[in-house]
């Protein structure tokens, strides 16, 4: 469900599995004043939004490692190289708690990097603890 090329803030969620997607979404809707969620559920479904040119940058990208068709690294590496994308907050959203997963994914510019909860209620706090800072306390720089 593409938005609007005005939505000028909204969240990137890119994510292939349903639970993750539909916990991530809940925890979005009950934070206070929402913004706008676009979900790519494959890489390249990602870096297609990306090259939309009446597409603004999101506020925050959420993103998964383990995708069908790109990976995470490879859109992580596409927004960090992308001129309208690169001051862009992304926050790796991983189940891996692998210590080569977390170098390469701050290595290639992530500015943060989440192990996803198992418990459903655990997860759906880590949201809510990551939305409320990517959106709330940080000051986010002006789209280049």
């Amino acid at each position: 469900m593409p938005l609007p090329p005005s939505a000028d803030s909204y969240v990137l969620l890119v994510e292939d599995n349903r639970d993750d997607e539909a916990l991530t979404l809940l925890a979005l809707r009950e934070s206070q004043a929402p913004p706008p969620v676009h979900v790519a559920r494959d890489g390249a479904e990602a870096i297609a939004w990306l090259e939309r040119r009446d597409v603004a940058p999101a506020r925050v990208v959420l993103l998964d490692l383990k995708l069908p068709r790109l990976d995470g690294f490879a859109v992580l590496a596409e927004i960090r190289r992308h001129p309208r994308w690169q001051s862009v907050p992304v926050v790796v959203m991983s189940s891996s708690s692998q210590q080569e997963d977390v170098l390469r994914s701050y290595h290639a510019g992530a500015n943060s990097y989440v192990r996803k909860p198992v418990r459903h209620e655990d997860f759906q706090a880590t949201v809510s603890h990551v939305s409320h800072y990517w959106l709330k306390v940080n000051e986010q720089a002006a789209a280049g």
